[in-house]
């Protein structure tokens, strides 16, 4: 059995830093835009998710089993419950 490494990923790669100028190099330039966009129009409220959000989907791109995963998501055949079914069992008890 392994531990998780303290820093980076599995791989060896390390993170992509959670910045703005970070996020937007590791998105594919066809999503540059559309994330500039949105930090854009983003409160000071809705800046730190917007940010968030767009740091996923740029490690997800950068995953090689990325479009599978994004794939099966959209689907419905992940493995593994929606939050929002997680949630209502927790609220249920």
């Amino acid at each position: 059995m392994s531990a998780a490494p303290l820093h980076g990923h599995h791989d060896g790669t390390q993170p992509i830093p959670r910045t703005q100028d970070g996020v937007a190099a590791a998105l594919p330039p066809a999503q540059r835009m559309e994330f500039y966009r949105e930090m854009g129009e983003a409160t000071d409220e809705t800046i730190g998710g917007v940010l968030r959000r767009w740091w996923l989907r740029a490690e997800l791109y950068r995953d090689p089993e990325g479009d599978r995963i994004h794939a099966a998501i959209q689907t419905g055949t992940a493995p593994g419950a929606p939050a929002s079914e997680v949630l209502r069992r927790l609220g249920n008890r």
